[in-house]
């Protein structure tokens, strides 16, 4: 078993999800996960309590009063975890555009108002269509 699928056992342990659940999802035996759960105390009914350790190192993070519950220990954690879990991503925020140079169609994450496909397109269009500096005026 490798160290992302005990990671990822303790997580959707602490989520809430079962041996049965969790063996599926992840493609493993069921058996594999009860007896990781148990060398692990990780047994009995699954808690529904957000995780009390980071997500992708495992250490025990700190509990502060009348804060949110922290999910991971530090910041480079966090950017590990996300960059190893980019189908988790909830991207909703994508437009379908066609470039104003290339008229090729593409997808702009964040920004409807996005002209070109590309930095090349850009230079392209912004300095090397028939402006007065091709002809050589000033």
């Amino acid at each position: 078993m490798t160290d992302a699928q005990k990671e990822n056992i303790r997580y959707l342990r602490g989520e809430g999800l079962g041996y049965r659940a969790i063996a599926a999802r992840l493609g493993i035996s069921e058996n594999t996960v009860k007896s990781f759960c148990r060398r692990n105390d990780l047994t009995g009914v699954a808690s529904k309590e957000p995780p009390q350790v980071c997500r992708h190192c495992g250490q025990p993070l700190a509990k502060a009063p009348k804060r949110k519950e922290r999910k991971f220990c530090s910041e480079s954690c966090r950017r590990a975890w996300w960059k190893a879990h980019p189908e988790l991503i909830d991207r909703k925020a994508f437009y379908p555009l066609t470039c104003a140079e290339c008229g090729k169609e593409f997808l702009s994450y964040g920004n409807r108002k996005r002209k070109y496909c590309s930095h090349a397109c850009y230079i392209k269009a912004r300095f090397q269509k028939g402006g007065c500096h091709d002809e050589g005026t000033v």
